[in-house]
């Protein structure tokens, strides 16, 4: 670890707040533990969690750094003890438990995949947030086949043209909810078969009629979607909720989870363990980066800010007029 700096330019959260709250700060080097990797950072992303976490309502779990930031690519700077099939140089993103707003951070070494050939760090490293999430939600906790129709709540969303991609490539049909006409055209450019707008109009009406029923629905709304979610699905259909944009709290008919013998489950990706990510990795890996490597699917990028733009970057994604990623370079 010789020709490493001392101390490195990372992004802290002064206190709860605004995005004003993010401010440049020097911290010493992170020194990987066992199983770990320190990623010299090219590039990250802002996501929804860390607005939670800056906002002082999500904190990072136990052991994790403080600084925000849940994925990143660069190059393997140093590895921990035991391990293997990693070296100092190679290309690299990977998920990280947080801190990758900052010029190093550490990971664990099952949570980093390979660059895709033909990927530059920027694309590298708006994958692993949305992909893990999707990968994990959609096909191993909602079984999407081939052949089944699936609504996709907030298409136009990082998560959100993940999802239509990849369930297009699957073989899919898809319906999604965006919130404007613009949105809709530039998620039915990404394969959506049906964009309904969902402001000022019946969604589920509007789904219903043009579906007949779906099989799986990707939930990030929650709140009073949720019941509409469930009599939208088919029987033996599966909700699958990974965020409560609308609240947490909803009233729902156990009668139609019985009659139509419905699964509805969720997930947050932070808190589950290197285990759970490594098999999510290995998916990925063998089903996902092929699709990515023959540019059948690709990452939506929609603006990029230098990392010390923090606040802006924090300040766009919260505005919500973008259509999939916001970035940020190091």
């Amino acid at each position: 670890m010789s020709a490493l700096p001392a101390t490195m330019t990372c992004v802290e959260i002064s206190k709860p707040g605004g995005p004003e709250v993010l401010v440049p700060a020097t911290r010493p080097l992170p020194v990987p533990k066992a199983g770990e990797i320190l990623i010299k950072v090219a590039a990250t992303a802002v996501n929804r969690p860390d607005i939670a976490q800056r906002a002082g309502l999500y904190p990072p779990p136990p052991g994790a750094s403080d600084l925000p930031g849940l994925e990143a690519a660069g190059t393997v700077a140093a590895v921990g003890e035991g391990v293997t099939g990693w070296k100092v140089g190679d290309p690299v993103c990977a998920l990280t438990p947080g801190g990758s707003y900052a010029e190093y951070c550490t990971t664990p070494a099952p949570q980093c995949l390979p660059v895709p050939k033909g990927f530059d760090m920027l694309r590298a490293a708006a994958l692993p947030e949305n992909y893990f999430t999707v990968w994990h939600n959609l096909f191993e906790r909602g079984q999407l086949k081939s052949g089944e129709a699936v609504l996709i709540h907030g298409g136009a969303s990082g998560i959100g043209t993940t999802a239509i991609q990849l369930a297009k490539a699957f073989g899919a049909t898809v319906f999604t909810t965006v919130r404007s006409p613009e949105k809709a055209a530039a998620v039915t450019a990404l394969g959506a078969d049906h964009a309904v707008l969902y402001k000022d109009n019946d969604w589920a009406a509007e789904v219903k009629k043009l579906s007949g029923g779906v099989d799986v629905v990707l939930d990030m709304v929650a709140g009073d979607y949720l019941p509409k979610n469930l009599q939208l699905l088919k029987q033996d259909g599966r909700c699958v909720v990974i965020a409560v944009q609308l609240g947490p709290v909803a009233t729902i008919s156990a009668g139609i989870l019985m009659v139509n013998r419905l699964t509805l489950t969720g997930s947050t990706l932070r808190p589950q363990s290197v285990a759970n990510k490594a098999r999510m990795a290995q998916g990925l890996k063998d089903k996902v980066w092929p699709l990515l490597e023959s540019s059948q699917v690709k990452p939506i990028i929609y603006k990029t800010f230098p990392l010390r733009e923090a606040a802006a970057a924090h300040a766009e994604l919260e505005r919500a007029d973008h259509v999939g990623k916001v970035m940020m370079t190091v």
